[in-house]
């Protein structure tokens, strides 16, 4: 069952989203790296690859649903920042722009009547729900240890820890 013209777009445009909030979360690593913050680095690595695995989800679902990808241009990330703070309320930024645009199409996805799109945006609601707690975990964690250069130590030390992140579900 193909997508409308207009679902279609929708999903391109949100795997060009993935792809680009890959992108910049690869550039927070190397920023975090160069700032002699190996664990957040390795955080945001990892974080830059879940991402990169939510673009193939939806690459895979328009094939599946018989349209056509459409990467769009992907800007270069900023890779600039004055804190590892600044860093993750860049990234919770980022992380609402991609719940909005999910939400977004999950509107639309209810309005066309196109249910099988649904579940998938569904699991990706879910998804974003998680990744903005994280994102606010962390940023409240930063702002405990703000001042306190042994705590941010053992706070890097703890999110380099991160596994690596899990198979997206089919």
């Amino acid at each position: 069952m193909q997508l409308s013209d207009t679902m279609a777009a929708e999903f391109n445009r949100q795997l060009t989203m993935e792809l680009d909030a890959s992108n910049a979360y690869l550039a927070m690593a190397g920023w975090l790296d160069n700032e002699g913050f190996p664990g957040f680095s390795s955080w945001m690595q990892m974080q830059s690859e879940e991402e990169r695995l939510h673009a193939l989800k939806f690459y895979q679902f328009i094939l599946d649903r018989e349209s056509t990808i459409v990467i769009g241009s992907i800007d270069a990330p900023g890779a600039e920042f004055d804190s590892v703070i600044d860093v993750f309320e860049t990234a919770l930024a980022q992380e609402k722009a991609v719940t909005a645009a999910i939400s977004n199409m999950y509107g639309l996805a209810n309005a066309e009547g196109d249910y099988a799109s649904i579940p998938l945006l569904q699991w990706f609601v879910t998804e974003q729900i998680e990744e903005e707690a994280t994102m606010s975990q962390v940023i409240d964690d930063l702002k405990l240890a703000e001042s306190n250069p042994q705590a941010l130590l053992l706070l890097d030390r703890e999110m380099g820890a991160r596994g690596a992140p899990a198979p997206v579900p089919a």
